[in-house]
């Protein structure tokens, strides 16, 4: 699998303090039809990870990423997770979602929805992009 290695990483690099994990009950709910090694995984993490719930401004947000044409409705868990996220402060996301999360459009219209609604601009990215390479 192209991710594995990079999912890899990015767990040893939250043990050792480069990344705090941010969960909600969007990724809770997801997570219940996961594969098996997934929840292992979840459940090793979920006692340490900050959880931040569902509010109105979360969902205002995801609203808003809608109405202004971001994602379809059929992606409002995807809108909910950078919502989330976004009103949490969070400085990144990283995520495995690249039809309607990471992907280099939805980006800058997330950020340009969060930025019309007096938000900050939120990093979002794939494993591979975020843990350390070792060099050549």
């Amino acid at each position: 699998m192209l991710f594995s290695a990079p999912s890899r990483r990015f767990f040893e690099e939250v043990d050792a303090g480069k990344f705090v994990l941010v969960i909600s009950p969007v990724v809770e709910e997801e997570i219940r039809s996961a594969p098996d090694v997934v929840q292992e995984l979840f459940a090793a993490y979920n006692q340490t990870a900050r959880v931040e719930q569902i509010t109105n401004e979360t969902l205002e947000l995801r609203t808003s990423y809608v109405e202004l044409g971001v994602v379809s409705r059929s992606a409002l868990a995807d809108a909910l997770h950078v919502a989330i996220a976004t009103v949490a402060g969070c400085e990144l996301i990283v995520i495995w979602n690249f039809r309607d999360i990471v992907h280099f459009d939805k980006i800058r219209r997330y950020n340009a929805v969060n930025i019309l609604r007096g938000h900050d601009r939120i990093g979002i990215f794939s494993p591979l992009e975020v843990v350390q390479h070792d060099e050549p």
